[in-house]
């Protein structure tokens, strides 16, 4: 893993896996797919969140957790912004 101390300090070990077999040419695109279930529950909780009146909120958030957000949602097809209100919606709901 390249020297990026502070980087590392904030990633779990998936994270550091996943770098590693990138940076080690072992990473095969399309490996860890979403599952079907999992893709309907995200769509259902993007489609709950979408179909209410919106507000706008700003916020400030560490990079760290920006840039993790930001990947999660490009490995899971979905725009940031629209995880991000999935994820809120279902914290509230919890």
């Amino acid at each position: 893993m390249k020297n990026t101390p502070y980087v590392n300090k904030y990633l779990d070990d998936e994270e550091k896996e996943l770098i590693k077999a990138i940076e080690s040419d072992r990473y095969e695109v399309g490996k860890n797919l979403l599952t079907v279930k999992l893709l309907q529950n995200l769509q259902e909780a993007a489609r709950n969140t979408m179909s209410e009146a919106s507000t706008k909120v700003s916020i400030r958030l560490p990079r760290t957790n920006s840039a993790r957000v930001k990947a999660r949602a490009l490995k899971e097809g979905l725009p940031y912004q629209t995880l991000i209100k999935s994820i809120i919606h279902q914290a509230i709901d919890q």
